[in-house]
């Protein structure tokens, strides 16, 4: 059996000629390279895209835990002023600035008042505290100008949020208010490459083709299953092979 890979236990049967496809070095040749992830686009038509990333869906969806963050939060306002700390931290990192943070700023106001010196200090420990503090404060302000201390629950409204992109508003309206979007994060962003599911570097287009790839009802649930399986199995630095349930379903299994 040298040489052969691990094949996934569990495959539907109506998407068996579809795992055959991408396994050809499994069924036929178990020396032959693996295509690099520029060879296999051009290789994939969307539909079979859209087949690959329907299956690696269902392959992982049962592996991971349904919560839609790993965030501490009480109401929108407070997962809005997480996911912006969140930018280069842990979401272990942000749950203790959180709990005593929350304790202290409890609404907009609070932020916009507070000397930017000592807010600063006060999420220090989430890296680049000086960029997050005006963020933190320019974000307070829209919401009390242009709606009234409240988080609103659509894209564009809250893209005009100083300190708001896509990847926040993503994680805030499907998270809070159940609308699909794609959160593209660093794991995400790592994985939707590896995965051949996007050959772009830029958020906003990783966006556009991973939903392209997905029916809608599957974009957040997606989204999470990606950031999940990054920080378990395929990290960064060393992807854990051995340990991925969609190995041969990954172009870029030869890392």
């Amino acid at each position: 059996m040298d040489g052969f890979r691990r094949i996934p236990r569990r495959i539907p049967r109506l998407d068996l000629a579809l795992f055959l496809f991408y396994t050809p070095t499994v069924f036929c040749n178990p020396h032959t390279r693996t295509p690099r992830k520029d060879e296999r686009a051009a290789m994939e038509s969307l539909k079979q895209k859209q087949g690959r990333a329907n299956l690696i869906f269902e392959i992982l969806d049962p592996l991971y835990t349904f919560e839609k963050t790993a965030l501490s939060y009480r109401s929108a306002f407070e997962l809005l002023i997480a996911t912006i700390l969140s930018a280069q931290c842990t979401d272990k990192q942000v749950n203790e600035v959180t709990k005593t943070l929350f304790k202290k700023y409890k609404k907009p106001m609070d932020f916009i008042k507070v000397p930017i010196t000592e807010l600063e200090q006060d999420i220090r420990p989430t890296g680049f505290y000086r960029n997050k503090a005006k963020s933190l404060k320019g974000c307070s302000q829209g919401l009390v100008d242009l709606y009234k201390g409240k988080v609103p629950s659509t894209m564009d409204e809250l893209l005009k949020l100083p300190g708001v992109g896509r990847k926040t508003a993503n994680c805030v309206l499907g998270t809070v208010f159940d609308v699909p979007g794609v959160v593209v994060d660093t794991h995400v962003k790592r994985l939707s490459l590896r995965l051949g599911l996007t050959n772009q570097v830029d958020p906003d287009k990783i966006e556009k083709d991973v939903e392209s790839a997905l029916p809608k009802e599957r974009w957040r649930r997606f989204s999470d299953i990606l950031i999940y399986h990054g920080r378990e199995v395929c990290k960064a630095r060393k992807p854990q092979h051995e340990g991925c349930a969609v190995f041969n379903l990954c172009p870029s299994n030869a890392i």
